[in-house]
């Protein structure tokens, strides 16, 4: 009997993990009934009763697991480390707020038994901020336009992976591991599965500004020379302006020197341009030296604080 292994990454979701399993487990009984499954919660330090909901959860069947990280270790690390913990002949990793349909594991299984090793789920529409998506759209076509592997828009992580491509992703080793890059640039044949992403059951959404921009710079310097480029060709292009300008300037004073008087004005104003752009663009070269220096680092992905349900030996 195939195993399949559920991973659903969790943080202040106390509303949520039991729906969900209870959700997941009803599945099972009725959708895919020939399959054995584990259902992994890995929880990223939540602060409300996720925790004690989820002992409880793994009390009552000991079909689910549990891992309690040590701390929060962001929304990248800590569901690519939890996949790794599976065993089961596949794994679907889902979001637990219910945005990732309950009802597309079967869709996921059925591609996976027709000889698919990477099934994800794509979203068409989203009930969610509707301004929101415009920019995540704006954002996946500038990615897929300029990265040096194929991305996919409106892949978030969600579907199905062959346990051939999680041993793939076990042997990376990356400190700083982005899924939906990985799985652009070292999957096997992708099966694209459309969907429509419903708004969250229960409880707010964790994203902010600050953990969006860092999930679009960790793909932006890790799958793109854009940023690299544009510092170049940038440059080049305003010191030929500048020198141009400067040639002008020179030739209307040795024409008129007398009656020629340029002011500081075009001066001022040069120097905050240039010097706004320097600084712009040592702040993005900075994004390339800060994800080359996490991955020199070479930290784990998660330090863990407690498993539970789980009898075989920890994997790295």
């Amino acid at each position: 009997m195939k195993k399949i292994s559920i991973l659903i990454p969790c943080y202040n979701e106390e509303e949520n993990v039991g729906p969900m399993s209870e959700a997941l487990v009803k599945m099972f009984a009725q959708d895919l009934p020939d399959y054995d499954y584990e259902i992994v919660f890995i929880d990223n330090d939540s602060k409300d009763l996720t925790r004690p909901k989820l002992r409880q959860i793994c009390e009552d069947n000991p079909k689910i697991k549990a891992i309690f990280n040590a701390r929060n270790f962001g929304q990248n690390n800590s569901p690519y480390y939890g996949i790794l913990q599976t065993t089961g002949d596949c794994t679907i990793s889902m979001a637990c707020d219910f945005q990732d349909p309950v009802e597309m594991i079967p869709k996921y299984v059925h591609e996976w038994e027709n000889g698919y090793k990477i099934v994800v789920g794509v979203k068409t529409s989203s009930k969610e901020n509707g301004f929101v998506y415009f920019l995540r759209s704006i954002y996946y076509k500038l990615i897929k336009k300029f990265s040096d592997v194929e991305q996919i828009e409106h892949f978030t992580g969600a579907g199905l992976y062959d346990r051939s491509f999680v041993n793939v992703m076990r042997d990376l080793k990356d400190p700083k591991p982005f899924l939906r890059g990985i799985v652009g640039e070292l999957g096997f044949k992708i099966k694209e599965i459309p969907f429509e992403q419903p708004q969250r059951r229960a409880g707010k959404t964790h994203n902010n500004f600050y953990t969006l921009y860092d999930t679009a710079m960790l793909s932006i310097t890790s799958y793109t020379k854009i940023g690299l480029r544009i510092a170049t060709f940038g440059g080049g292009i305003i010191a030929a302006l500048s020198l141009i300008v400067a040639l002008v300037y020179l030739i209307l004073k040795l024409c008129n020197w007398y009656d020629f008087d340029a002011g500081m004005a075009p001066v001022t104003i040069g120097m905050f341009v240039l010097g706004s752009m320097q600084i712009f663009f040592i702040g993005f070269l900075g994004e390339y030296i800060l994800n080359i220096n996490e991955r020199i680092m070479n930290r784990p992905l998660v330090v863990e604080e407690e498993r539970i349900n789980f009898d075989e030996p920890e994997k790295s």
